[in-house]
């Protein structure tokens, strides 16, 4: 059985939530790898809704297991609050989530020093001011407090007096700045009530694969926020792309076996930052109508453009994806014509690779190949054959472009308005989904 990772190939919100749901019957664990409780994925099973922001999506499934991984910054109250919800819906989460004891924590001074700092910002990034940032900052200088750092309660009371000394200097005159007391006093009760969740994560998943178990690798946001990889400085805090699984969980790399790309059949970004192929028309308000273009953690309206072939043909690169799955291909059926992005022109030039100057970026022009819309219902369509023509013809021509198959096509919010498009693709090589 195969070890794989799932990763946005593009700026997040590409509908990662319904294709780790759909993949996971095939899989022992799900793991998550980074990022924090800003990012939400979003499932829709069996008519009702499931917004998940730290565990993985995996956990609507009752007999499989989830882990979160060292990489995730986690905010022990939002945990909590993810499991009560989870549990009052009838979703067991006892014996079955797993939580590193080497993730680090998120704590109250983090969102005022996330807050403060946007606030203070010329340009602005456009951050979910939940503290993840700040968290990760904290975690490179090596001053961030973890899991197990929370459970010792002199440790824990040592760091935080050290880290609220060096807060208090850099936000002196921060009313809202909270207490020591109050601080300390949360957090271990807090982590003191999560106990039995917390574990060494990075034994437990080497362990198992070690006994034939196959992990599903959940990655958060998107390729082009990842903080190396991505559209820096708009980008998130952790590394989104596929290498982040292994640092994220202790997995070494030769023990995965595929990377699978999601993308939607348009392009999203949420947030401050450059975007080629923006629509600022009401075509782009159409779009976001219809695909219901809002954040599921922030519900702030998202940007929408056309596919970016430039973009995704990047994702591909760095994460070395095998396949791509193609999310909300019925969010078009009713364009009489459709765009895709082909290149990037700057001051004249086209542009071979993607540009690593966010001022570049700004500056270029999307060059298009326009192609008809099929103006047919796809919504809720399950077969392949089934689709219009010129739909089909828009998956291959997305597909030649960014140089991957597409061998998953999401019809539909719904977990079985899914299309399986390419019958003998690698994907289908790893996992019986048929």
């Amino acid at each position: 059985m195969a070890n794989l990772i799932v990763v946005g190939a593009q700026w997040g919100d590409e509908g990662k939530g319904k294709i780790i749901d759909l993949l996971t019957d095939h899989f022992d664990i799900v793991a998550r790898y980074q990022g924090g409780h800003n990012a939400g994925h979003t499932v829709l099973l069996h008519g009702r809704r499931y917004v998940l922001h730290l565990i993985p999506s995996g956990i609507l499934h009752p007999n499989k297991l989830c882990v979160i991984g060292n990489g995730v910054v986690v905010d022990l109250s939002a945990l909590k609050q993810e499991i009560e919800d989870l549990q009052a819906a009838g979703i067991r989460c006892k014996g079955r989530l797993f939580v590193s004891d080497r993730a680090h924590v998120i704590l109250e001074y983090h969102r005022t020093l996330e807050r403060t700092d946007e606030e203070r910002r010329a340009r602005r990034i456009g951050t979910t001011h939940r503290g993840i940032g700040p968290a990760y900052e904290d975690k490179m200088g090596r001053r961030g407090i973890r899991i197990c750092d929370v459970l010792n309660r002199d440790v824990l009371q040592e760091m935080l007096r050290e880290n609220l000394r060096e807060k208090d200097r850099l936000l002196p005159r921060e009313p809202g700045l909270p207490r020591f007391e109050a601080i300390m006093e949360q957090a271990a009760a807090l982590a003191e009530e999560l106990r039995g969740y917390f574990v060494d994560t990075a034994d437990y998943l080497n362990r198992a694969i070690d006994q034939g178990k196959a992990v599903l690798f959940e990655g958060a946001q998107g390729t082009l926020l990842d903080v190396d990889h991505g559209t820096y400085p708009f980008v998130t805090a952790s590394n989104a792309t596929a290498g982040g699984a292994c640092t994220g969980t202790g997995v070494g790399p030769t023990r995965i076996d595929s990377v699978i790309g999601v993308v939607k059949a348009y392009t999203t970004r949420v947030g401050e930052g450059p975007f080629p192929t923006e629509l600022t028309t009401d075509i782009g308000q159409e779009i976001r109508r219809r695909g219901q273009e809002y954040g599921a953690s922030t519900g702030r309206p998202r940007r929408c453009g056309w596919f970016d072939a430039v973009l995704v043909a990047y994702a591909r690169l760095i994460n070395n994806l095998d396949t791509l799955v193609l999310t909300k291909l019925d969010v078009l059926d009713e364009l009489q014509e459709i765009k895709v992005c082909t290149g990037y022109r700057y001051r004249g030039e086209l542009l071979h690779t993607f540009p690593p100057e966010i001022r570049v970026l700004e500056q270029c022009q999307a060059e298009y190949q326009t192609v008809p819309g099929w103006n047919q219902k796809t919504a809720g369509i399950q077969d392949f054959a089934e689709l219009p023509v010129l739909a089909r013809d828009y998956l291959k021509r997305v597909s030649d472009l960014v140089k991957a198959e597409i061998s998953i096509v999401s019809t539909g919010p719904d977990r079985t308005e899914t299309i399986i498009a390419s019958p003998e693709s690698r994907l289908l090589s790893w996992i019986a989904l048929r």
